[in-house]
């Protein structure tokens, strides 16, 4: 530990939390752990969000028995893309328990390793024509891999940034790591808008390999820049203090209960809402005949740009606070649901990236670049790490995992989107309804300096 990493008193905030406050970690080490956490965060979610875009184009056609419905074998490979999401709160207890108690970084290094190789064998596995129900088993157990990976590698990410930030600062510094969320989905989306410029047949046949097989490179880089990092400031900070907890998890929840429960229905309309928005819009573009290059440069571009919008929103948390900046992309999910859909429905390419830019670079902008740091406040440093899995990840399973299949069921069932804006607008008041329960906590940290 650097003298920089100094431990100052502790003080507990207005919910009840006790944080080990470190001193300011100097800039140019700053600067070296944002790089290298936003690159390995990158590299890990490029592997996992290739299933949803895999699952939106390919994988119904390729990896589960043909109906007389195209939709029925999209609804099946979102089942998967599901699977992997229920698995997420298993990978948030055991790394969050493994971060808390030994560090963030050894656990950031396991959920890579897992990930990378889950991925890169997607890549290899035999179609449903070859083998028959084996490549759905198959399918789905790589998937499952993947979400114990996915589990524990937010709250990691988020943690060795954050903690190591000023606090009067931590929303800015906090959203960075989101930038690696963003990144992934951006170059994962890149990856397969090239492949799919191949010529069908050969993008079927093994084209839509190639980004998974990538994997096996992503893996060897991203676990070596991942070595390299040191320990989280405050989480250093709070072992040489001495506090520390034997069974995380189980203090976490018996001490904050009601913020992991906030942090879960915070967490409802970020994720459900994002997920149909950049994974069953894909499935709709194709159901209703729009290009899926038109659809996929849509997700590509308002992705990338939302790259810089979620860092404007969590600077603007650092100075008006947490929650009206969450209330905004929360609130304004609500509002757009209906005219997403409409956009769509236009077939007009500049229209339909126009929804696009409004669902991922302002709604789920503020939210997910608000989100790090007002999860990571609600809990104390000791059990921050658990605390943030169990809300993140659970919320997961319910919002992320099952709204895109759950949208692919109401378009299959009632042929129109109507009924998946009602969705959407469900998954934004949740979190509103959240908010208004939820204490502000950017005063509360930057106080405690």
């Amino acid at each position: 530990m650097t003298s920089t990493q100094t431990l100052s008193a502790a003080s507990p905030g207005s919910n009840g939390a006790i944080d080990a406050k470190a001193g300011p970690v100097d800039k140019k080490s700053l600067r070296r752990i944002v790089l290298a956490s936003v690159a390995g965060n990158a590299l890990e979610w490029y592997d996992f969000f290739l299933y949803s875009t895999a699952a939106a184009l390919v994988f119904g056609e390729l990896f589960f028995p043909k109906g007389t419905d195209p939709l029925v074998g999209t609804m099946a490979a979102f089942a998967g893309f599901a699977v992997g999401f229920a698995a997420r709160p298993l990978g948030g207890v055991v790394f969050g328990h493994i971060g808390d108690r030994f560090g963030r970084k050894g656990a950031l290094v396991w959920t890579l390793s897992i990930m990378g190789a889950a991925t890169f064998l997607i890549g290899l596995l035999p179609t449903y024509a070859q083998v028959g129900l084996w490549a759905p088993a198959l399918l789905l157990l790589l998937r499952v891999l993947q979400g114990v990976a996915a589990g524990g590698e937010w709250g990691g990410g988020v943690l060795m940034i954050s903690e190591s930030a000023p606090p009067e600062k931590r929303g800015y510094y906090a959203s960075l790591s989101q930038l690696g969320v963003g990144g992934g989905f951006v170059l994962s989306a890149a990856v397969f808008f090239l492949v799919q410029l191949l010529p069908k047949d050969a993008f079927m046949n093994w084209g839509w390999r190639v980004p998974f097989l990538l994997s096996i490179f992503i893996f060897s880089v991203g676990v070596y820049v991942r070595s390299k990092l040191p320990e989280s400031a405050e989480f250093a900070s709070a072992r040489a203090a001495g506090k520390k907890s034997h069974m995380p998890v189980l203090d976490v929840i018996r001490r904050y209960p009601k913020e992991i429960l906030l942090a879960m229905g915070l967490r409802v309309a970020e994720n459900g809402g994002s997920y149909i928005v950049i994974a069953f819009s894909l499935a709709y573009g194709k159901f209703i005949g729009v290009p899926n290059q038109v659809m996929l440069a849509g997700v590509i571009v308002s992705m990338t740009v939302e790259l810089f919008t979620m860092l404007m929103w969590g600077r603007l948390s650092d100075r008006v606070g947490r929650k009206p900046v969450y209330m905004i992309g929360a609130a304004g999910l609500v509002l757009i649901a209906f005219p997403f859909f409409w956009l769509l429905g236009t077939k007009v390419p500049a229209l339909i990236w126009l929804a696009f830019l409004l669902g991922n670079a302002i709604c789920h902008g503020a939210m997910i670049g608000t989100q790090p740091s007002l999860m990571g406040e609600l809990f104390s440093t000791e059990v921050r790490y658990s605390g943030m899995a169990l809300g993140h990840e659970v919320a997961s399973v319910f919002a992320g995992g099952l709204s895109p299949l759950l949208a692919t069921a109401l378009l299959a069932h009632y042929r129109a989107a109507w009924p998946v804006a009602l969705l959407m607008i469900a998954l934004g008041l949740i979190t509103v309804i959240s908010l208004l329960f939820t204490h502000e906590t950017a005063a509360r940290r930057a106080n405690r300096r």
